[in-house]
């Protein structure tokens, strides 16, 4: 069950020519593809482009209509493997995932992609997740380009350039007979926007097609000595024809002045903020008209020596704009001009700074850095300008606190490192490692529990050095779509092999819950397109380990907490692996919400369990906040002058999952927590029983109030 669903927005993907398509980057990426011809379609969820597979998966019978396949991938390595079909065969391929995480996992199959190269167009839609968004590391997709002579797209972050570019990407493929990489920012993914649409094309050679004629070539076989002659191809005939097509078709772009002092060169998705920069020192206005000349690298990846110099020609400086490190791009175009030998002086790291996001204040202040240099007499009238002072911008880091990311109200993740932190209380700290996913928030206050992570399913196999190597076993956490990402192969497989005596915690939620609620193997839900239903237990049970303990309901701490104890302590070698599932509460309250609020709005009767503290029994030592971290539960001060602690609390965001009191009673904390169940359109007699309580508590309640001692009444 995904986030969010995309049925209502599939319609606008059937617009004919001339129609005006309105809506986010994600949806005109798909438009584009079905205009492009594609003939298949894959890839692996994953922000920020969770939200195309979810497109794609909507958009299913739509693909099916025009001759597409589509197929939902288990990771990033089996999407770019699917590629393999434009080796041989004039069909349009697009796969999308992550990067560069993504390109990492799949960098097996696009290696070698990319040296036997393509017939048909191949299109790798990369999410470049980087910056103060970012759920990874801070690495960016250049460097696997420039690797294994892959050409890359950055296209200007607005809907027409996006479409133009998957258009773009396809001719430029066939052209040069190489995959290309489509890198789409997460602002990019997300912005709005409109662009004039053309008719839906079917594939004018479908899988269909190829299957009845099959085709093979062993000169596209990666064997020595072909592999050799594909170095050489690359390099003789596949680049040249690339970088003629990218002059050709002016993939790349030029703004502004053609005479000018100065000039900028930028990637395609840093044009916005170049803009936006520009305008705030008085040097653009609002529709991209600029004084300062402009190159905006739409493909960065390979970079072409004789347009980068006539955009040099009577130029004295140029300043690169480019986000990430290394300074991949800025060094090349060094290399060019120092082979021309050029007086131009180039600028762009010494300037800007090597790492980080390019936000607004730092885009601003290094062009103005720049110009103040470069240029005084331009930055010099911009800045008498009225109104051209930048706004200032309040320092927040003082004020606000830092928020990191957390387990949402009632997740069922949450008991599980409850039940860990109580063993941990028995049997002392022990060497744990984590894994991608949810999951991953133990790490942080109040659980602390793992402190590193290795990839998508490595969760075990990062244990590997640990096994059998003290007294204490390891432990490893793994979410069920890492299990089917990559876990079952290489954690779990490797523990079987190696006779591994660790213990590993599969958190089983239903879902790829961190991607954004996609289904995966084991998940519970009916799906017409998509084999569910498959326990892990079964997959591990396939594999050769037997001590697999599946506990279906993760609320309850008391049986968790036994459970983790028995796999650290028994005796038995071998893996032992702990199934612990319950479903998603984030999907969860999505699917019953509304399900709840219709029968609520038809009069039906309804209970609504919710939870709280009794404020005269909680004792105020918040251990139940250590061993919860709800968000739901917090402080509150009261208004008794005896009691100088506040106690806890729940607000009014409880989904009534019990964690709270479950984890009292395990830890054997004060009984304070009660369970409350709200009934909406109550019977009669459900309503008469009410008011007699009502009047019996407000009888008692007038009856304790007269017999309390007025200690302010005078003698």
């Amino acid at each position: 069950m995904a986030e969010r669903s995309f049925k209502a927005e599939v319609e606008h993907l059937k617009l004919g020519e001339g129609e005006i398509f309105t809506g986010e980057g994600i949806l005109a990426i798909t438009k584009s593809l079905l205009e492009s011809g594609v003939g298949y379609v894959g890839g692996y969820q994953g922000a920020p482009i969770s939200h195309l597979m979810d497109v794609l998966a909507d958009a299913e019978e739509l693909l099916t209509g025009l001759g597409v396949k589509y197929e939902a991938n288990a990771n990033e390595a089996a999407a770019a493997a699917m590629l393999a079909a434009s080796v041989h065969y004039p069909i349009r391929g697009a796969v999308t995932f992550k990067g560069s995480v993504g390109v990492n996992v799949a960098s097996d199959a696009l290696a070698n992609l990319a040296s036997s190269g393509v017939t048909g167009g191949a299109l790798i839609i990369v999410g470049e997740d980087y910056g103060e968004g970012s759920s990874i590391m801070q690495e960016r997709t250049h460097a696997f380009a420039m690797k294994s002579q892959f050409w890359l797209l950055d296209p200007r972050p607005n809907l027409p350039s996006i479409v133009k570019s998957v258009s773009d990407g396809f001719d430029l493929s066939e052209a040069s007979n190489t995959p290309v990489m489509l890198m789409v920012r997460i602002r990019s993914c997300h912005v709005t926007g409109s662009f004039e649409c053309r008719d839906n094309k079917p594939p004018e050679f479908t899988v269909k097609d190829a299957l009845a004629n099959p085709r093979s070539d062993f000169s596209r076989v990666v064997l020595p000595p072909m592999s050799y002659a594909h170095e050489q191809d690359k390099i003789n005939n596949r680049w040249p024809a690339a970088e003629a097509f990218i002059r050709e078709r002016k993939l790349n772009e030029r703004f502004g002045p053609d005479d000018a002092p100065v000039g900028i060169v930028m990637q395609g998705g840093m044009y916005n903020g170049v803009i936006r920069a520009l305008q705030q020192l008085g040097l653009a206005d609002i529709y991209g008209n600029t004084d300062i000349p402009l190159y905006v690298l739409n493909v960065t990846y390979p970079l072409v020596n004789s347009e980068f110099l006539e955009f040099c020609e009577g130029k004295e400086q140029i300043l690169v704009v480019e986000e990430g490190q290394p300074e991949f791009i800025e060094n090349q175009l060094s290399a060019f001009l120092y082979r021309a030998k050029s007086d131009v002086m180039l600028h762009g790291k010494d300037i800007f700074p090597m790492a980080g996001e390019y936000t607004g204040t730092v885009m601003r202040e290094s062009i103005a850095t720049f110009l103040k240099d470069a240029a005084p007499g331009m930055l010099a009238d911009a800045l008498r300008a009225p109104n051209s002072a930048p706004p200032e911008i309040p320092d927040l880091s003082k004020t606000v606190p830092i928020r990191p990311p957390g387990f949402c109200t009632g997740c069922p993740e949450r008991p599980i490192f409850a039940a860990m932190k109580l063993v941990e209380q028995e049997l002392g700290k022990h060497q744990i490692a984590a894994d991608i996913g949810c999951h991953l928030f133990a790490s942080l206050p109040p659980f602390e529990i793992g402190g590193a992570t290795m990839g998508y399913g490595l969760g075990p196999a990062a244990n590997g050095a640990f096994d059998g190597g003290g007294d204490k076993r390891s432990v490893a956490i793994i979410g069920d779509g890492g299990f089917w990402h990559n876990g079952l192969s290489s954690s779990f497989t490797n523990m079987a092999f190696n006779k591994s005596d660790g213990v590993a915690i599969v958190v089983d939620n239903f879902y790829s819950a961190a991607t954004g609620g996609q289904d995966v193997m084991s998940s519970r839900a009916n799906n017409e397109t998509k084999s569910t239903k498959n326990p892990i237990s079964k997959a591990l049970a396939g594999i050769g380990i037997n001590w697999v303990r599946q506990i279906d309901r993760t609320y309850d701490v008391g049986k968790m907490r036994d459970t983790i104890r028995e796999a650290l302590t028994t005796k038995e070698k071998g893996p032992k692996v702990i199934v612990a599932s319950s479903e998603c509460m984030l999907n969860r309250q999505r699917r019953e919400k509304p399900l709840r609020n219709k029968a609520i709005k038809e009069g039906r009767r309804v209970d609504v369990p919710r939870f709280g503290v009794d404020e005269d029994v909680c004792t105020g030592d918040h251990a139940c906040m250590r061993l919860s971290g709800c968000p739901s539960l917090s402080l509150k001060t009261l208004d008794d002058p005896l009691r100088d602690d506040p106690v806890a609390s729940i607000d009014q965001s409880c989904v009534g999952c019990g964690n709270c009191g479950e984890v009292a009673d395990a830890a054997i904390l004060c009984p304070s927590f009660y369970r409350a169940d709200v009934i909406h359109n109550p019977g009669k007699f459900e309503i008469w029983r009410a008011g007699v309580r009502a009047k019996f508590r407000n009888y008692l309640t007038e009856r304790r109030t007269k017999r309390r001692l007025d200690l302010g009444a005078s003698s």
